[in-house]
């Protein structure tokens, strides 16, 4: 039985024979000759293939492609797999008909098959990374796909497929059977473990952060450890890429995002608010029951007026009741200046067009101490934009100090000496 229907048949080498024996040419240039016009006519068919495989073949394959409807299939032109694919023709035209050239140096011959399949092993992995490419591109158009990043897993597959291929090339090149190369491989596991322990651990790590999603392309993180502070660009295999807001970029280990803590502002730009949480201090000394002259005064301010008379009418009620003597200002119930002021910007924030109402919202005290009392806005605007965010927070505290005496109370701050006097 004949392994080969054109290799095993000498028809051709016994034509060109007879041919370059009728020139009269002598036994070693009728050899050399023949070697020569074989290889050479290797070459031409070796190429007429590649040319029919490139404009007929793929480029037909490519028009069906491009006039279907789904959009996914473009990416395998994008990232040229099928083009990749058609340098396989030629290589195996030359591996399977090198027999018939080299007939008489069998060694040569198995040098050229050798080359040969080494480039065949080359154009299968690159045409695997592009295919994985391909499918990467896919699953990063659906709508979920930054939830859980694939590159990561995708890396792992084109390391795995260059190994194979080296061990491959290895094992072709040195003639070593590839049990032999895994049994030497199970020698050296800890060296190897050792050199690939950074991608080890980033994928055990790149799991972890998909499974249960912590990160992705998109978030803002604070990662202070690693001096990131921005969002998210790429989760790799070894690497995650934060682009912080001076515009420069963080290279933090994957593994470290699981090792380390970080905090991933996500929870804030789903909700739909920004915090603001920022206090002013109040001059103790500056605090002190209302007269009815400050109460007249309050009764006027828009958001106080409702208020101010139901809470006017509440102590009164409470203090006739209980037949305070309200001579002295300590008995009973009274109203406050720093209290009135309280309640002044709880109201002025429920009704602030830019923060958030569906959130909490509070004005409280805090402890006080040696700089006065502390008094904490705590609220949520309803933009998360950092320069509206800023401007917004802005704009309230400068409508805080400015409304501040008109509730007869002042700033604290700490004396400053100028011209030798102290203010």
């Amino acid at each position: 039985m004949e392994d080969y229907t054109i290799l095993s048949d000498n028809r051709i080498n016994d034509w060109l024979q007879a041919l370059l024996q009728g020139w009269g040419l002598n036994e070693y240039l009728i050899m050399a000759t023949k070697i020569l016009i074989l290889a050479i006519g290797l070459l031409v068919l070796s190429y007429v293939v590649n040319l029919i495989t490139k404009k007929i073949i793929i480029k037909f394959l490519e028009k069906l492609i491009i006039r279907s409807k789904s959009i996914y299939d473009d990416y395998f032109i994008k990232h040229k797999v099928l083009e990749r694919l058609s340098y396989l023709a030629p290589a195996l035209v030359i591996y399977l008909l090198s027999d018939i050239v080299f007939e008489v140096f069998p060694k040569l011959d198995a040098i050229v098959k050798h080359t040969v399949f080494v480039i065949i092993v080359v154009t299968l992995v690159r045409s695997m990374n592009a295919f994985l490419d391909a499918l990467e591109d896919i699953y990063n158009h659906f709508p979920n796909a930054d939830e859980r990043p694939v590159k990561g897993y995708v890396q792992i597959a084109k390391l795995i497929a260059y190994s194979v291929a080296a061990l491959m090339i290895v094992s072709i090149v040195f003639g070593i059977q590839l049990t032999s190369i895994f049994a030497g491989m199970g020698a050296m596991a800890a060296v190897l473990m050792l050199i690939f322990k950074d991608t080890i651990l980033g994928f055990v790590a790149g799991i972890q952060l998909s499974a249960n999603r912590m990160v992705r392309v998109g978030d803002w993180i604070s990662m202070p450890s690693h001096k990131a502070d921005g969002t998210v660009l790429e989760v790799t295999l070894n690497t995650v890429k934060v682009q912080n807001w001076d515009k420069t970029i963080s290279t933090i280990p994957t593994y470290a995002m699981v090792s380390d803590s970080f905090m991933n502002w996500r929870g804030m730009e789903d909700s739909g608010g920004r915090r603001i949480k920022r206090s002013i201090n109040i001059d103790m000394k500056s605090i002190k029951f209302c007269t009815p002259e400050m109460i007249k005064h309050f009764q006027k301010i828009h958001y106080l007026k409702d208020y101010v008379i139901q809470r006017e009418q509440e102590i009164t009620e409470h203090n006739q009741k209980n037949k305070i003597d309200d001579t002295i200002v300590v008995n009973g119930r009274r109203m406050t200046n720093v209290g009135m002021f309280r309640n002044y910007l709880e109201r002025y924030l429920r009704n602030h067009p830019k923060i958030h109402q569906e959130m909490t919202l509070l004005v409280r005290h805090l402890q006080p101490s040696e700089k006065g009392l502390p008094i904490e806005i705590y609220a949520f605007s309803n933009d998360q934009a950092w320069a509206n965010y800023e401007t917004i927070q802005a704009d309230i505290f400068d409508h805080i100090l400015a409304v501040l005496p008109e509730f007869d109370l002042c700033v604290f701050q700490y004396p400053t000496e100028q011209g030798g006097v102290f203010n």
